[in-house]
């Protein structure tokens, strides 16, 4: 018996708020992170402590080791609760540190102003920049107290006059490979390199949100990061800034469906969209089709993200319109 007591208290450890802990990744969604800490059941990263570390998880993957600390030792679910915000914190100054080395730029977001400077905040840290600096006047507005002024129209005077030039040189409806820079919620920064006297100049533009991809995109940072590679079409120069697509890039997935979607022709997706008049189910990337409630028997309830078999009722590629119905397992009259 003692030797039992012994090894079972080997296996069960437990655990206490703030406690320092290393566990290795056993999954991850968009929600949550799971991982072994060694104890009885697993560690999850959820909620608001997933949320505050989401660009973090992003760059961790099954089988990785990190440390966590524990906020909840035990949930009423035996779930121990965790927050990897040390883990990213740590992970943070160690970019710093790399890109101090490299000299390289970094994007930076005001946050205050004081006597001495401005504070920002940079990778999830809080950083400082002195203020004493020339600058030039851009904007004068006596009769509403504006003054607007530009510091790198001073000392990045040569390298605005180059990217000017570059911009200048993007032509609209052209295909360029670009890479990402920023993912913000409202869509993607990508920069190009475009050559000005024999040399490559980058500039940057703006792939909105509704440029992304053909399918509908919640949140840019679910299908591309920083640092991504991507072929882009310049749809705009206005007021000095460019515009670019990733959709328009690639083909539209329209142009073929009338010889892929048949009518009568058996089709699955996903239901992406449950309103009064029908579910819209997204058949491939691109091209969504709608069950209307006419095609939906009382009693069948359809949720957003479920698997959907359909067949096709008709299709108006130039109206960019599909009209699907639903295929059952048992046969109510009227039904296929």
């Amino acid at each position: 018996m003692a030797e039992l007591l012994a090894s079972a208290k080997g296996k069960v450890v437990g655990f206490s708020s703030g406690q320092k802990v290393k566990g290795k990744v056993l999954a991850k969604d968009r929600k949550s992170l799971i991982l072994d800490i060694g104890g009885k059941s697993e560690g999850q990263v959820s909620e608001k402590a997933f949320a505050e570390v989401r660009d973090f998880v992003k760059g961790l993957k099954v089988g990785d080791e990190v440390w966590a600390t524990v906020l909840v030792p035990e949930t009423k679910d035996g779930v121990v609760l965790l927050s990897l915000r040390g883990a990213a914190q740590d992970a943070s100054w160690g970019k710093l540190t790399r890109i101090q080395k490299t000299k390289e730029s970094i994007y930076v977001l005001g946050r205050g102003v004081n006597p001495s400077g401005v504070t920002v905040e940079v990778e999830g840290l809080l950083g400082f920049i002195p203020k004493y600096f020339k600058a030039q006047i851009i904007e004068v507005g006596k009769s509403v107290n504006k003054v607007v002024l530009s510091e790198k129209e001073v000392s990045e005077a040569s390298d605005i006059r180059l990217e000017k030039e570059a911009s200048e040189k993007v032509k609209e409806g052209e295909i360029y490979d670009g890479v990402i820079t920023t993912v913000a919620n409202f869509g993607c920064f990508v920069k190009i390199g475009v050559e000005v006297d024999k040399k490559k100049v980058f500039v940057e533009g703006l792939v909105h949100i509704s440029e992304l991809s053909w399918s509908k995109v919640k949140n840019p940072s679910d299908i591309y990061s920083e640092g991504d590679k991507v072929k882009i079409k310049a749809i705009g120069l206005k007021g000095g800034k460019l515009s670019f697509s990733i959709k328009a890039a690639e083909a539209d997935p329209w142009e073929k469906a009338d010889a892929k979607y048949k009518p009568e022709s058996k089709v699955s997706g996903i239901a992406t969209k449950v309103s009064d008049f029908g579910v819209f189910v997204e058949v491939e990337p691109g091209i969504e089709g709608l069950i209307h409630t006419t095609k939906i028997p009382p009693g069948k309830r359809l949720r957003e993200g479920e698997k959907v078999n359909c067949y096709v009722e008709n299709i108006d590629t130039k109206a960019r319109k599909l009209s699907l119905g639903l295929v059952l397992t048992s046969k109510p009259i009227g039904y296929k």
